[in-house]
């Protein structure tokens, strides 16, 4: 069953001989931006805060219960919430489009069962279609204008999948030329490349047998990225087991690695930079960094470094769920596992060599962050946000703020887009400008 709902007046105002055929430059259509690396290439950006933070030009409510982040493209944001529609009915996973002008919701449409604690996956947003998965793994597309499904497909139906805990499916899908990519977690079908506009299944790469006694198999909850290693273009995931390389072309398993996966929920996105990716984990796992070399028609994964599985200590990295960020040649992101304080901390990629850890401004600390004009945005868990001058040599705040709302637990990761910071906490996003001018 599907509902969907439409404001046709407001439909009819906006998109009057406007057609979804591409991709702003200043947009943010998918999971960490443009190029899923949490990067913004905007500029004229804030350098230090007000004493009370950017000014807040509004809220939005009606996004429904979760922590998925919004995509954003043709004066639109996209996100996923679970939502209860009638009195009598059961509360169910949805995805919706609102206008970014007027903050009227536009569609929403019903794509599966609620999440485990409300939805998480982001929608990807490709021109004139959508591509989101539901928390119990329907993987459905829609048209960007309407909101009108065009297909889906059952991951635990029609791929054996499966996500490595309880928590359910919290992957955005990658779309890259014809294809949209995801990874089911199925035995057969660990990683599966279809056709973006019928849904046809163009291949199935099956699990490497990888696994450590204490993995658990299944899909993880971050989201698959494309690396390019001396012409051999591939997709990177990290699964319930390990990591895993995957031809784009053929989807045969070229690469597999599996001291970063742990026994909980492998979380953040990998970060991929020239042929090194690096890979971090929460739940006591750490984090490593990987030189790709080509041999032939597969990939060697070497370990350069790995920094540990130290809960608080100085020599170790590990990061839950917020993220990490490359500015030049220094990752930064919170060091901490789940109900930690989540420490900053500045790490040089090539080396492992951490220069600087510092006690978070929070109570809870566990912060996403995010990159735009040589600076970062972090946003810690109980929605304290400040801004840091990307710098190896010391931690340096320029400004700091309370967010307006914070229902739980700040999980959302932050956007920019067109110089306005965007922070969703659950069923409300807040809108602030960041610009300088």
């Amino acid at each position: 069953m599907k509902t969907v709902i439409h404001s046709t007046v407001t439909l009819a105002v906006i998109f009057l001989g406007i057609f979804f055929c591409s991709v702003h430059a200043s947009d943010w259509p998918q999971w960490r931006g443009p190029n899923r690396d949490s990067i913004c290439t905007e500029t004229g950006l804030l350098q230090e805060w007000p004493e009370k933070g950017p000014e807040l030009l509004w809220k939005c409510t009606g996004l429904g219960s979760g922590y998925a982040t919004i995509a954003i493209a043709k004066g639109r944001f996209f996100t996923t919430g679970d939502h209860k529609l009638t009195e009598e009915g059961e509360p169910l996973g949805y995805v919706m489009a609102f206008d970014l002008h007027t903050q009227k919701r536009l569609w929403i449409s019903e794509i599966g069962l609620k999440g485990q604690n409300g939805a998480c996956c982001t929608p990807t947003v490709d021109g004139a279609l959508l591509y989101v998965p539901s928390g119990d793994g329907n993987l459905v597309c829609l048209e960007t204008e309407t909101g009108k499904e065009i297909w889906r497909k059952s991951l635990p139906r029609e791929f054996g999948g499966k996500v490595m805990n309880e928590w359910k499916y919290s992957e955005s899908p990658l779309v890259d030329g014809d294809k949209v990519v995801c990874s089911p977690g199925g035995k057969e079908a660990a990683m599966v490349a279809l056709n973006k506009k019928t849904g046809e299944v163009i291949w199935k790469c099956p699990q490497p047998d990888i696994a450590r006694p204490e993995n658990k198999p299944g899909a993880g909850y971050g989201s698959i990225v494309i690396a390019e290693v001396e012409g051999l273009k591939h997709y990177i995931a990290v699964t319930g087991v390990g990591a895993i390389g995957v031809s784009a072309e053929t989807g045969k398993c070229l690469w597999s690695h599996n001291r970063i996966a742990n026994y909980t929920a492998n979380i953040p996105t990998p970060l991929v930079h020239g042929n090194y990716v690096f890979l971090i984990a929460g739940y006591e796992t750490g984090a490593n960094l990987l030189k790709l070399t080509r041999t032939g028609d597969m990939i060697k994964a070497e370990e350069v470094y790995y920094l540990g599985r130290s809960k608080m200590g100085q020599d170790g990295f590990i990061n839950c769920h917020g993220g990490v960020v490359l500015v030049g040649d220094y990752i930064y992101g919170a060091h901490g596992d789940h109900g930690q304080p989540g420490n900053p901390t500045c790490v040089e990629f090539l080396t492992g060599k951490i220069m600087w850890k510092k006690e978070p401004p929070a109570k809870r600390g566990s912060a996403s962050v995010l990159y735009a004009d040589n600076r970062i945005i972090w946003r810690c868990d109980d929605g304290t946000v400040f801004l840091v001058d990307p710098t190896p040599l010391e931690f340096r705040i320029k400004g700091m703020f309370k967010e307006a709302v914070t229902k739980g637990n700040a999980w959302a990761h932050p956007v920019i887009c067109d110089g306005r910071l965007y922070l969703r906490s659950q069923d409300t996003l807040m809108c602030y400008d960041v610009r300088a001018n």
